[in-house]
């Protein structure tokens, strides 16, 4: 924050340490993909000399060795934490990927993280910012997180820094954009042949001076007069907006006054603004050129880091309760304190196995220490919950995460991360406490996938394997989910977009070895009868001995939606003995379960047993209930059997320029628009009613339609008929 020269404290290759809570930030960069985030960490990385100029370490490990499935991307698929130290501080920087379908993995990072980096890219278009950025933001508004901008590709901008600013203002500010200020003004060299002006350094705001790379290395300059104009107009905005956000209520009337105010005060009382979370600086970066070690805005974004983020003993503990659902105090961030930590990632090595990244949130986790783990299982709408698992577990040797890399670890004390591998079967979410004190802490809030992909096993081999892979790749990724449907006997894999899908599969056959084959999602549909209509159904069969006499005649008539089936008895005289009503109405409903035209269940009907004929010795239960399964279906021959098919409720949440596109396409998709909402942020809420077989690749429609910036929510409604010229195309293919 403060302006200077600065070597920073790391060696190359050197682990920084984490010796108390107060030593220690941990770090998210949020953004949309191509924004520059690796890179930015990269920049940091060489900056504090955790990695050389070629990104290598001592052991000739580089900080890019990523998963073989990112090289072939060439995007980050999942969260990857780099340490670097500074200023006597262990900064755990979490790159999550930008990519929407991979929101899992940018959960994890903010649960991890005490404060958040917004990286947002000069040379994208706005859209593109507010679609990957504006939801986040508000989620770390809503728990006070604290968050800074940074902007990077100024060098091959479309965008100039100022309108970059504004841009910010307008989408984080919530109302305030004087609460989303830039610290420094970019300085840029000479044109080149390209057009584009090289990013050379930048300017502090509060205190004039100039960090200058035109060299290669970091020099201070003062400004030149030439931007002295625009110096002065930004220094005063910010004065102002650290006025306002201080607390010393005398700074307002001095600076009014014409006081001169000093430095140190205002850097002071902006650190105090940051870390409560009400100011957002933003700033400037590029990674270094030629043969300079720091790159533009590097040394100033690890001092913001250092000095205006919190540590982890600042920020409050995730609510806790006993493994029974008990309320207890959170622990504090003491090293000293009770263990309590909890699995925030989880991973397969192909040479060590299953590896969990953990954030200790109390006490301190050491080798060998006995633990208990224990999770409360997931819920989803689709799924059964999982069952809640507890375990006493020892921990094995532990590390510290660095890009792809493992270093060993000696001990992880409150806010650091770490990694442990075979815990047990620990899975993603679950807590980690004292053996002698259990805990569960409350999960963090995971998005629900809406992309359906039916799986069905490749060969034999693959169809033995296939549920507990599944199984262990949703323990390791939260935001898939399996479904076993059993209306249509398929298994469905939930997804978050297309890109996670493909991901999820090819995990699936590369990590695990189990090779599948996709297929359409089928939504479950229903029959019912159109009108009343009777049936008689008729087993007789003697062939010799003891034969099979079942006679029954039912009336069946339509009921209202999820009514479900009725069996009603109004058999007089005894035409069909007491004992036998009950064999009827089992065969009734084994068929309705069958369907009676199409192979979907019956639903929304009324049966009524009105007659029937018996025999003292060839009347038994299997021929009444085969009786009336006959009945049924001869029924069905008798009317219109109805196609029901399910109705989901849709809220859609987009930008009001785009509202007209997206009710437009809802009514291309059989969708009945029920209202609209105004929600914060020049947004609207699009409530619909829309059939499941239209929107099982909404989601990929809905982020192409709106830039990115919309997203929706849905939930089973009812069954609804299906359009008679889509039933017979289904009745016919």
């Amino acid at each position: 924050m403060r302006d200077r020269t600065h070597t920073g404290t790391g060696a190359a290759g050197g682990a920084p340490k984490a010796g108390s809570p107060a030593a220690v930030r941990n770090v998210v960069l949020v953004g949309h993909s191509g924004s520059g985030k690796t890179t930015l960490v990269e920049a940091l990385a060489l900056a504090s000399g955790a990695v050389n100029r070629a990104g290598r370490v001592e052991d000739g490990a580089t900080l890019s060795d990523h998963e073989e499935i990112e090289q072939r991307r060439g995007r980050s698929v999942q969260l990857s934490v780099v340490p670097v130290a500074w200023d006597d501080h262990k900064v755990n920087l979490l790159d999550t990927p930008g990519h929407p379908d991979f929101v899992g993995e940018l959960r994890a990072g903010l649960r991890a993280a005490d404060a958040a980096l917004f990286v947002v890219s000069a040379a994208q278009e706005a859209d593109a910012v507010a679609g990957a950025c504006r939801a986040v933001w508000e989620e770390c508004a809503a728990v006070g997180m604290p968050r800074a901008v940074v902007v990077t590709h100024l060098d091959t901008a479309r965008t100039p820094f100022d309108e970059m600013v504004r841009i910010c203002g307008r989408i984080f500010g919530q109302g305030d954009p004087d609460a989303v200020l830039p610290l420094y003004l970019p300085v840029r060299g000479p044109e080149g042949p390209d057009g584009h002006a090289p990013l050379t350094g930048l300017t502090g705001l509060l205190t004039g001076r100039v960090s200058d790379h035109s060299s290669g290395e970091r020099v201070e300059a003062p400004p030149s007069g030439g931007r002295l104009e625009s110096y002065r107009a930004a220094r005063g905005r910010l004065v102002e907006g650290i006025i306002a956000e201080s607390e010393d209520e005398t700074l307002m009337d001095r600076y009014l006054r014409g006081d001169e105010l000093d430095t140190a005060t205002l850097v002071d009382d902006l650190e105090r603004a940051v870390a409560r979370g009400s100011f957002h600086p933003v700033l400037a970066a590029a990674p270094a050129s030629g043969r300079g070690r720091q790159g533009v805005g590097t040394v100033e974004l690890l001092d913001l880091v250092t000095r205006g983020f919190p540590s982890p003993e600042e920020r409050a503990v995730p609510g806790v309760t006993t493994p029974d659902g008990a309320p207890r105090p959170a622990p504090a961030c003491d090293a000293e304190a009770p263990l309590l930590a909890e699995v925030v990632k989880t991973s397969s090595d192909p040479y060590v196995g299953q590896v969990s990244l953990l954030r200790v949130f109390s006490g301190t986790l050491r080798p060998d220490d006995t633990v208990h783990v224990c999770g409360h299982g997931l819920t989803h709408p689709r799924d059964a919950e999982s069952p809640r698992h507890e375990a006493d577990v020892r921990v094995g040797a532990l590390s510290s995460p660095f890009g792809g890399q493992q270093r060993p670890l000696d001990a992880c004390v409150a806010g650091n991360l770490a990694c442990v591998a075979k815990l047990g079967g620990a899975e993603t979410g679950d807590t980690l406490s004292g053996d002698g004190d259990p805990l569960l802490m409350e999960p963090w809030p995971l998005p629900d996938p809406l992309l359906p992909v039916g799986v069905r096993a490749h060969g034999k081999a693959d169809e033995d394997k296939l549920s507990p892979v599944l199984s262990r790749l949703v323990a390791e990724d939260p935001a898939l989910r399996v479904e076993q449907n059993q209306d249509t006997g398929q298994t469905v894999l939930w997804c978050m977009g297309e890109a996670h899908s493909e991901v999820a599969l090819e995990h699936l056959r590369t990590r695990y070895g189990v090779r599948v084959d996709t297929e359409p999602h089928r939504v479950p549909l229903r029959e019912t009868f159109a009108s009343r209509t009777v049936g008689l159904g008729k087993h007789v069969k003697q062939s010799g001995g003891h034969g099979q006499y079942a006679v029954c005649e039912i009336e069946v008539e339509p009921l209202a939606p999820g009514t479900g089936v009725e069996f009603v008895d109004k058999v007089v005289g005894g035409s069909v003995p007491r004992q036998f009503i009950s064999s009827v109405e089992k065969g009734v409903r084994a068929q309705a379960a069958r369907g009676v035209a199409a192979g979907h269940p019956l639903v929304d009907v009324r049966v009524t047993l009105l007659d029937g004929k018996s025999h003292s010795v060839d009347s038994s239960d299997a021929a009444f209930q085969t009786a009336g399964a006959l009945a049924l279906r001869e029924a069905a021959a008798g009317t219109r059997v109805q196609l029901l098919e399910p109705v989901a409720e849709v809220g859609v949440l987009v930008p009001d320029s785009f509202v007209g596109a997206v009710m437009s396409d809802l009514a291309g998709r059989r969708g009945r628009v029920v209202g609209t909402e105004q929600d914060s942020g020049e947004r609207t809420l699009v409530r619909a009613e829309v059939p499941e077989a239209e929107i099982g690749t909404y989601t990929v429609t809905l982020r192409s339609l709106t830039h990115g910036t919309g997203r929706f929510e849905r939930a089973y409604a009812r069954h609804e008929p299906m359009p008679p010229q889509l039933a017979e195309r289904l009745r016919e293919g």
